[in-house]
């Protein structure tokens, strides 16, 4: 199985896990997060180290060591992207497995278990979607949307669009439903890793909100800030940035 098949793989079967942990009715509330991510994450990481022996290994929901630095190619995965999202079974949350090679989001899969047939994004695997007339529709934190999207959606006459997960928000710009991702609140490399992965292989814009590259696989897992737009968007976004 090739990198991409094998992230497919975990991504969905991960997903399909976490909807019979929820069927299953015997947790609640908090519990119920906490049983997704423990036991997502389980699969996820015996499978890789099975797998990909030799590869680095970076998860949320695992104790984070030193021997990954000094890998080529890393495996980066958010068992749960959007756990609160999970728990209220809203279908905007998100299983992440991704490859950095050389610091870079390589290959990437995001399930999306809460959508009808538990679909994949791959970056291997390339749809067309419909583009979109008007302006902008920008996708923002249910609870705290960034202070910088609001100011750009104001300066670009755009709609805002809350949503949960990152990976959610993310794939929402891929699958057509939105035009511009702008998080300034702060996330770790497992949120991002993955959709980036998918998001740069539809050929969409994938940076820094200063435009600098996002670097994955680094000593320090924060990552500030995140913009992911369709291309025709950059420079308008990058301008009300500035201005």
């Amino acid at each position: 199985m090739n990198d991409s098949d094998l992230a497919a793989h975990l991504a969905q079967t991960a997903g399909r896990i976490l909807l019979e942990v929820r069927d299953s009715a015997m947790f609640d509330g908090k519990a119920l997060g906490k049983a997704g991510d423990q036991t997502a994450n389980e699969f996820l990481v015996h499978a890789l180290r099975h797998q990909r022996p030799d590869d680095g290994l970076l998860s949320e929901e695992s104790k984070d060591t030193e021997d990954r630095l000094a890998k080529s190619r890393v495996w980066i995965v958010d068992p749960v992207d959007g756990t609160r999202e999970y728990g209220e079974a809203r279908a905007d949350w998100a299983v992440h497995v991704a490859l950095a090679v050389d610091g870079v989001a390589s290959i990437g899969a995001v399930a999306l278990p809460g959508l009808d047939g538990n679909i994949v994004l791959r970056s291997d695997e390339i749809d067309a979607h419909p583009t979109h007339d008007g302006p902008p529709r920008l996708v923002v934190s249910r609870t705290r949307p960034a202070a910088e999207a609001v100011s750009v959606a104001k300066k670009l006459e755009g709609e805002l669009l809350p949503m949960g997960s990152a990976g959610a928000k993310a794939m929402a710009i891929v699958r057509g439903e939105a035009e511009i991702y702008l998080h300034s609140g702060g996330q770790f490399e497992w949120d991002s890793c993955a959709p980036v992965a998918v998001a740069s292989a539809y050929g969409l814009h994938c940076s820094r909100i200063d435009g600098s590259p996002l670097i994955y696989n680094q000593r320090d897992t924060y990552m500030p800030d995140l913009l992911i737009c369709r291309k025709e968007w950059t420079d308008r976004v990058f301008d009300a940035l500035n201005t």
